[in-house]
């Protein structure tokens, strides 16, 4: 199978473009803000799913696998609904994190529907929502799959314990991509981004969320439990860097372009692009520095009052499979939450199939996996500071 089926999103890994209603409604929480806040048991209505066998999903552009010749057909999404019965209503909808969040959060505010019973975020958003009070706990007992194949290092985050309210749809990971080719040698550490022969060469990612940590592993920091500190260090270095003019520009994804044109020779980057470029240029190279690497999620949550949450369950559990679960890595190339489904693919007759149970940016091997960290998040207490901070540093 062919690695480069999917062409990058522009939008997954969104970067927070500036200050707004999303980020004041995040720090709602925080306040104690009854508005915002809903109590558990206000958080679901009457279930419909034995009666109504439907449920509405929204997810990311290009993040779900594709019939080669029929681009309406999804073959993993038909399989589940022809077993079960259950029609989804699938919708390409979330382009930005934020802009999402802002899209739907009177409705939640209001304690009203939605009109969706299983959305992807990314997990520092996530964890807005699950401290507002805006999602609903999974009942795992109707989830064996998830129970048995989600990978161990996936869960439990600082923000969901448990993953009692989140499930990973794809997990990726933030390092430096970099051409070796015209760069002339290896990349190992955060600090060789600062090299002489650099100077001007090297693009940082925009968003606040998805920029820290790495930064911080450079310097020794334990992500887990990141400081105000560590943040203030990360930004005065930073400030430092954009002063001396070793930093070309701070991008969203279109650092790809830079990297692809040889404008940039290194960058922060997220693994599973640079597994759609290496098919195009070989000599593009990933690196998880020796002081580590962000390993992140975009998970599956199922919104307050939903009227389809059985229904949403079961569809979260069927992609758990370990088959359905490697049908879907070989076409979106992110890390994969089920380790299991490596087995699946190495069995393929398929030799480009097969070849992707041995891609480290999809299972990661025990030497990376040593290195990889999930950063804690922001909380809504930090957050207005720390991005008005960055912001300004970075432009937004």
């Amino acid at each position: 199978m062919p690695i480069t089926q999917r062409n990058p999103s522009p939008s997954r890994r969104s970067l927070l473009r500036a200050l707004g209603a999303a980020a004041v409604l995040g720090g709602l929480a925080g306040c104690g803000v009854p508005a915002a806040y809903v109590r558990p048991g206000e958080r679901a209505v009457t279930d419909t799913s034995a009666e109504d066998k439907r449920l509405t999903w929204a997810n990311w552009p290009l993040y779900i696998d594709v019939d080669d010749h029929d681009p309406n057909r999804r073959p993993t999404l038909d399989a589940f609904e022809k077993r079960t019965g259950i029609s989804v209503e699938y919708t390409e909808e979330i382009n930005d994190n934020d802009e999402f969040f802002g899209k739907i959060s009177p409705a939640l505010m209001n304690h009203q529907q939605t009109g969706r019973d299983l959305i992807v975020m990314s997990d520092w958003m996530c964890a807005r929502f699950v401290r507002l009070g805006w999602v609903q706990e999974m009942d795992r007992s109707g989830q064996p799959n998830v129970a048995k194949y989600l990978d161990p290092q996936l869960r439990s985050p600082a923000f969901d314990p448990g993953r009692t309210y989140t499930v990973p749809w794809q997990s990726g990971i933030t390092g430096i991509a970099y051409d070796r080719r015209r760069l002339g040698r290896e990349i190992r550490h955060v600090s060789d981004l600062w090299a002489k022969d650099l100077k001007g060469r090297v693009t940082l990612l925009s968003g606040l969320d998805e920029a820290f940590a790495l930064l911080m592993q450079g310097n020794g920091v334990d992500i887990t439990r990141w400081t105000a500190a560590d943040f203030d260090t990360v930004c005065d270095q930073v400030e430092r860097y954009v002063a001396d003019g070793r930093i070309r520009r701070f991008t969203g994804n279109d650092y790809t372009k830079d990297l692809v044109s040889g404008d940039v020779l290194a960058c922060q980057a997220y693994s599973g692009d640079v597994i759609q470029l290496q098919a195009d240029n070989p000599h593009i190279r990933f690196v998880v520095p020796e002081e580590g690497a962000e390993l992140w999620s975009d998970s599956l949550m199922i919104p307050d009052r939903a009227r389809h949450k059985r229904n949403a369950e079961r569809l979260v559990d069927h992609y758990y499979e370990p088959e359905v679960a490697a049908q879907l890595a070989t076409w979106v190339n992110y890390v994969c939450p089920v380790p299991a489904a490596r087995e699946v693919l190495a069995a393929a007759k398929d030799k480009d199939t097969a070849a992707l149970a041995e891609n480290p940016l999809i299972f990661p091997d025990a030497g990376m996996r040593q290195r990889l960290a999930i950063a804690r998040d922001i909380t809504s207490a930090e957050r207005v500071e720390f991005a008005k901070r960055w912001n300004g540093i970075v432009g937004l």
